[in-house]
Parts: structure tokens; C-alpha cells; sequence
């Protein structure tokens, strides 16, 4: 295949086709997030163990096409969209996806035990998380279409629109680590001392996937302004 066909077949008339495209595959690492968590609850380290192979094959696929995107992105096409911006915002979608394998790798390594007054808040905490990273999924595709479709101020005021529906998302998982961490806080004199520490570390590495997640949508809102 010609190298031109390969850009061809990379982008299509859109340099967002290959980002979502990784997205795609990076949410999937993070919708597993819900189900890991209920067998962690569960004690079910079996079904924790062959979620997390799942988001390892999933990571992998996901640093694949960022290779392929590295290596085919063109150096003087999409002018409207600097080179530099499409490849930072790559790299943050793909740090997604290593914090939510992370995340899994931790958990599983000490089979981390979720304490049961943490059990319902911390799911609500992952589905909030979640949610955030499937915003910036969909801010990725209406970006998609609107760059195949052409799009004037309109149209941008959609993009801009969910945007700010992703960072109402954000701040609600926000409030939820607060609560998380005050009722870890609340119980961790009967827990021992390296179980809490861990605990805290897993609720500040689940606030980074989604922190990372939300700046998917300001470099979509930056690229759009421009």
C-alpha cells in the first residue's frame, strides 16, 4: 500500500478519525472499571483477574494504533488543526488508558479488599468516572462528523456545549472523591495502616484517569477555536 492510500485509510477527509477511533478503544479500557470494581467488592479476584487481562489486550491495541497515528500523521496537511495539538491529545487519551490499567494492576497485585462502607460510594465514584470518559467519546464522534460534514459557528457552539456537559461531569466525580476519601478517613483507624494508604492511592489514581479524561474535551475545545 502506497503511503498515501495508508494516510488515506488512517484519516479519511477527518485528522479526528484515528483520535476517536483510539478513544474508542481507550473507553473500553475504562467501562471495565464497573465490573472490576464489583468483583474487587465481591472478593472475586478469578473474574478480577480476567477483566484486567481484557484491559491489557485493550491498552495494547490502544498503543498500537498510537503508534500507527505517530507514524502516518501528516507534516504539512489539517493546517487548521496544528500537528502538535493532534499529537499532544493523543498521548492524554492514551494515559487513560494507562491509569485505568494501573488502577486494575495495583488492585490486583495486593488483592485489594474494598471495606463495605466504601463499596457502594467508590462504584458510584467509577460509573461518575466513567461517565466522563464516555462525554469526551462523544464530543470526539460530533467533532468527527461535523469536520466530515463542513461546520460553521453553529455547529461549534454544539462542540462547545458538550464540553461544558463534560466538565459538569467532572465536577460531580469531583464531589465524589471528596466523599470517598472523608468516609475512608472516617474508618481507617480499623483498617491496617498499608491498606489505607493503597485505598487512598486507588481513589487518587481513579480522580487522574478522569481528570485526564475531561482534558480530552479542553484540547477538542482548543482545537475547535482555532
Amino acid at each position: 500500500m502506497s503511503i498515501g492510500n495508508s494516510i488515506a485509510r488512517l484519516f479519511g477527509r477527518s485528522p479526528i478519525r484515528p483520535l476517536l477511533r483510539h478513544y474508542e478503544t481507550v473507553h473500553s479500557c475504562v467501562a471495565e472499571l464497573e465490573p472490576y470494581f464489583m468483583a474487587a467488592i465481591a472478593n472475586d479476584w478469578q473474574e478480577g483477574k480476567a477483566i484486567r487481562e481484557r484491559i491489557v489486550v485493550l491498552e495494547n491495541e490502544a498503543d498500537d494504533m498510537k503508534r500507527e497515528f505517530r507514524l502516518n500523521l501528516p507534516k504539512h496537511l489539517f493546517l487548521h488543526m496544528p500537528r502538535t495539538d493532534l499529537l499532544e491529545l493523543m498521548s492524554i487519551q492514551d494515559r487513560v488508558a494507562n491509569k485505568a490499567k494501573d488502577i486494575t494492576g495495583l488492585m490486583l497485585g495486593r488483592e485489594m479488599a474494598i471495606p463495605e462502607p466504601l463499596a457502594e460510594p467508590m462504584l458510584a465514584y467509577i460509573r461518575s468516572t466513567i461517565n466522563t470518559s464516555a462525554q469526551a467519546r462523544t464530543a470526539l464522534n460530533e467533532l468527527d462528523v461535523l469536520l466530515e460534514t463542513g461546520f460553521g459557528n453553529r455547529e461549534i457552539k454544539l462542540i462547545e456545549n458538550m464540553v461544558e456537559v463534560l466538565d459538569d461531569i467532572e465536577g460531580e466525580t469531583d464531589d465524589l472523591q471528596v466523599q470517598v476519601r472523608a468516609i475512608l478517613f472516617g474508618i481507617e483507624k480499623e483498617l491496617h495502616p498499608v491498606d489505607v494508604m493503597f485505598l487512598y492511592k486507588i481513589i487518587e489514581w481513579i480522580g487522574e484517569l478522569s481528570d485526564r479524561a475531561h482534558k480530552v474535551g479542553g484540547y477538542l475545545h482548543r482545537l475547535v477555536a482555532r
